[in-house]
Parts: C-alpha cells; sequence; structure tokens
C-alpha cells in the first residue's frame, strides 16, 4: 500500500493507492505541521484515525508533503514519528511546496508556483528542482496574502477602529472578539496561525465591501511583490497556485495578476488530487 498525503496548517489529505495505482481509500486529519505540534499531538492525530490505524501495517511506501517541512531537522522529527506508527513503511518527508508543484507543473516544464492558504509560500520550478528566493519565517513574520495574514489584518484593524461602522458591527457578530479569547487562542492554544486563518472567510464573503476589496487587493499584491517578483523570469513563466485563499479569491487574484503582467496558471483549492496522478504515473 502506497499512501500520499497533502497536510497543510490546517488539514491533512490522505489518499491510499494499491501497487497498480488504484485507489484504496480516502481519509482525512488535522493538519500535522511539526513547527506548530509536539510528538504527541502528532501521534495521537495519527492514531485516532481510523482508516490509518487499521491499514498501519499495510503501508509500504508514504509520501508525506506537509506544511513547515522545509529544514531536514523538521523531515527528520517526522520520519521518526512515522517509522514508529507504520511500522513496514519507507517514508519521504518533504514541504508541501513540492505537493503544489507536483499538482500543477509538469515535469520538464517551467513555472512558478505559489502557495495562499493558512499560510503562503512561493517557488520557481526549472523542470526538474525547486528553486526558493525567500526562506520562511512562519507565520508571525512572513505569510503576505495568507488566510492568517487576512484574519490578523482584519482583528488588527477592528481594534484600531480603522475597520469602517457597519463591517465591525457585523464582524463582532459572527466571532468572539474578546480580547482574552483572543490572547488565548494566540498564546497559549495550538495552531495560532490555523486560529487567524479563520476570520479570513469574513473577508471572503464579504469580498464586495469597499474596505473588504482593499484589503484583499493591498494584501495580493504584497504577495506578488515580496514572493513572485524575486524571481526574474517572474513575467515570463506561467504562476500557479493552490490553497482556499487562491481558489475563493480566484477572480481578484486573476485581476491582480493582469495588473502586474504576469501568466496565471493553473489554480487548485487542494493539489491532492494532482499528486495522486503525479504517483500514479510513477508507480
Amino acid at each position: 500500500m502506497v499512501l500520499i498525503v497533502d497536510s497543510g496548517a490546517t488539514k491533512s489529505d490522505w489518499i491510499a493507492l494499491d501497487d497498480n495505482g488504484k485507489q484504496l481509500f480516502v481519509t482525512q486529519t488535522l493538519g500535522l505541521s511539526p513547527e506548530v505540534l509536539t510528538k504527541e499531538v502528532i501521534e495521537d492525530r495519527l492514531a485516532n484515525n481510523f482508516e490509518l490505524s487499521k491499514n498501519k501495517e499495510k503501508v509500504r511506501q508514504l509520501y508525506f508533503y506537509g506544511a513547515g517541512c522545509g529544514t531536514d531537522r523538521m523531515k527528520i522529527f517526522l520520519k521518526s514519528i512515522f517509522k514508529d506508527f507504520f511500522p513496514n513503511a519507507k517514508a519521504e518527508v518533504r514541504e508541501d511546496t513540492y505537493a503544489a508543484i507536483y499538482s500543477t507543473t509538469k515535469i520538464g516544464k517551467q513555472g512558478i508556483v505559489c502557495i495562499l492558504g493558512t499560510g503562503s509560500n512561493c517557488s520557481y520550478y526549472d523542470g526538474h528542482q525547486l528553486i526558493q528566493k525567500v526562506t520562511s519565517l512562519g507565520y508571525i513574520l512572513m505569510d503576505d496574502g495568507s488566510g492568517n495574514f487576512f484574519g490578523r489584518k482584519l482583528i488588527r484593524d477592528y481594534y484600531f477602529h480603522k475597520m469602517p461602522q457597519d463591517l465591525g458591527i457585523k464582524f463582532a457578530k459572527e466571532f468572539d472578539l474578546d480580547a482574552d479569547v483572543i490572547k488565548d487562542h494566540l498564546y497559549k492554544q495550538p495552531n495560532p496561525n490555523t486560529y487567524l486563518a479563520t476570520f479570513a472567510r469574513f473577508i471572503i464573503e464579504n469580498k464586495e465591501h469597499p474596505y473588504c476589496k482593499g484589503v484583499i487587493e493591498k494584501g495580493l499584491q504584497q504577495f506578488v511583490n515580496n514572493y513572485i517578483m524575486q524571481y526574474e523570469l517572474a513575467t515570463k513563466v506561467p504562476v500557479s497556485f493552490v490553497g482556499s485563499i487562491a481558489h475563493f479569491l480566484r477572480d481578484e487574484l486573476k485581476a491582480c495578476m493582469e495588473r502586474n503582467d504576469l501568466i496565471l496558471g493553473v489554480i487548485r483549492r487542494r493539489p491532492i488530487e494532482g499528486l495522486v496522478e503525479f504517483h500514479q504515473d510513477t508507480i
């Protein structure tokens, strides 16, 4: 059995294939980001999934693409957990950027591939290998244009009284904006980046409001300036996207690309389908 995993900060999509590439089952766990979760939490999330627990000894190969897996230390950390849980499996751990590349760009073709979901990232693919100009420093300092970026912006503007009154009233009705609640989630609870990203739903649902339009436009432009434009070939090759923010703001993203003379490639909400196709071709 082969397991293919696309793990974001919020959730992880798992698909099992047999030795001929036929799909056996699809399941989901919460996100397994090694940067923000302890060994015990990750082990619990694996053990609490019925399909994974039932089939763990049948797995011979595990391809794991995950947020927060860009360093050797994080890869080794996850591999040790997988070795214990899937005792007969050989595990390969790569950062989620590779999942984005394999699901949007054909081998041998050049392109820039971006992640716009709970977090954000951007890489250049020369047809064979991935090249990154920006090293991520996590959601506090990076993640322009992402779900947690927009969530942080909304909360700040609400508390600094920069959000229009009509929108502020609506915002306060939909979310618990008590300061103690927010600080507890940000500084005491796990996955503060995921918590911030939950607020991005509001900006998507109200994207026609002038305030939201402005925030979205500036946030996407900031992503283009700080990430995509790092590459000399930015205006010469297709720029593809994966992630929920890219999916739900595809019209705004398309307009932003046009303003910057960029070539829009593929937009996928989840890269797992493209990943399966990629690995089926290599089995």
